[in-house]
């Protein structure tokens, strides 16, 4: 792992954090979760979990704002309404 795809995840997470505000108020359940696994020493990666009834829409909007950041994105489908979007950077 390389200390600088980190910091780019690191830039990466707190640039949704920004974007997505409105869904990741501090005293209420959060629509969206932001995690960084560092697990892979090769690719570390960015992990948005979406829950709640808008998950595919608002996971379009968030891989869509991860593109244009310059991440790679998938997702992953847990039901119609818990999806999470991995993201890496070169």
């Amino acid at each position: 792992m390389t200390t600088d795809s980190v910091d780019s995840l690191e830039d990466l997470a707190s640039r949704v954090d920004e974007e997505f505000a409105s869904y990741r108020r501090s005293n209420e359940f959060k629509t969206i979760s932001l995690i960084i696994d560092s697990g892979s020493s090769e690719h570390p990666t960015l992990i948005v979990h979406i829950d709640g009834e808008e998950a595919s829409s608002l996971a379009d909007r968030v891989e869509e704002f991860l593109a244009k950041n310059g991440a790679h994105s998938q997702r992953e489908y847990h039901s119609d309404t818990d999806i999470r979007v991995l993201a890496t950077v070169d």
